[in-house]
């Protein structure tokens, strides 16, 4: 069958169409996106401004669309933080809903980190063992652990690289205070889960997704996407330690020079550096391995899960 996604994140809100059936790894077909930054309309009372509403509606409009067109059977929509957090999210996505006519669920921190670690096992398997996987977005740091496909723990913080950006630093590059200030949070944050996290034992394999890693490890000597999504992709913790401190220090417009680095996302990345490096020193990481794979595969691949086609003779044999 051919699915789509549209999935209305806090940087970005991206339609993708693939094609696929129970048992077949989904195949990419067609994808479309734009970067919204919902969470810059947000106001100082964190509702979602008309000009937010407006972009996002008309995103959604086009997204319906062009899912029509491309013979999509089933649109499966879904938010993230950037509207779960608004004060007026509900009111948002009613509104949205009755303009173009789809449902869009809100999905928990904690099913974020579920649904992707889904995708990072299906994409590692189950030589992998115990898997921890790690995804920073624009709003929140996803955390998950376990050796099944349902994770033993899962875990959602307030840590995403465009959240943290706008909400401590004031200039570009940021002072040294407040890198220290921020450095100082996010490994408060991240140390409280530690213990919850790794309680079951440590990882055999760890595991990043999300842009902000994939660019982290691309700046550090990975292959570029263009190499495919099957070449191996991984970033060291001192490679990230190191370009931790280096990228604190630099202007966005520099950020954005390095190879891999989006113009949209260099302003965030010192932030999200940040994030990762403190994840992989209290996690006591050496290497993360990069997972093309994320929490859009994870909710295609839920969704194909509950396909029917139980073989009869696994219920009581032929009729």
């Amino acid at each position: 069958m051919r699915l789509g996604v549209l999935d209305i994140g806090s940087n970005t809100v991206h339609l993708l169409v693939v094609d696929a059936h129970r048992g077949a790894r989904p195949m990419p077909a067609y994808s479309h996106k734009d970067e919204l930054r919902l969470t810059e309309h947000l106001d100082q009372d964190q509702n979602l401004g008309p000009e937010g509403v407006e972009r996002l509606g008309g995103f959604v409009e086009e997204a319906v669309r062009i899912a029509e067109d491309k013979g999509v059977e089933d649109l499966l929509c879904f938010a993230t933080s950037a509207v779960r957090e608004a004060a007026n999210g509900e009111q948002v996505l009613a509104e949205v809903e009755r303009r173009c006519g789809v449902h869009i669920a809100v999905l928990s921190g904690p099913d974020e980190a579920r649904l992707t670690f889904l995708a990072v096992r299906r994409w590692f398997g189950w030589s992998s063992g115990r898997l921890l996987a790690l995804d920073i977005g624009g709003g929140s740091l996803e955390i998950a652990a376990g050796v099944d496909e349902e994770p033993d723990a899962a875990v959602s913080l307030p840590l995403g690289a465009g959240r943290l950006t706008r909400g401590w630093f004031t200039a570009d590059p940021p002072s040294a205070e407040e890198v220290r200030s921020l450095r100082k949070h996010v490994r408060a944050e991240i140390a409280r889960t530690v213990g919850d996290v790794m309680r079951h034992g440590r990882p055999d394999r760890a595991v990043a997704t999300s842009k902000t890693f994939k660019q982290l490890a691309r700046i550090a000597g990975a292959a570029p996407s263009g190499e495919g999504p099957y070449v191996t992709r991984s970033l060291s913790r001192q490679d990230m330690a190191d370009w931790a401190g280096k990228l604190t220090t630099m202007e966005a417009a520099a950020r954005a020079r390095l190879s891999g680095v989006s113009q949209g996302r260099a302003a965030q990345l010192a932030a999200g550096a940040l994030v990762a490096d403190a994840a992989m020193d209290l996690f006591e990481v050496d290497r993360l391995d990069v997972c093309p794979w994320a929490l859009r595969e994870g909710v295609i691949l839920r969704r194909l899960d509950l396909l029917p086609g139980w073989p009869e003779q696994l219920d009581g044999g032929p009729k």
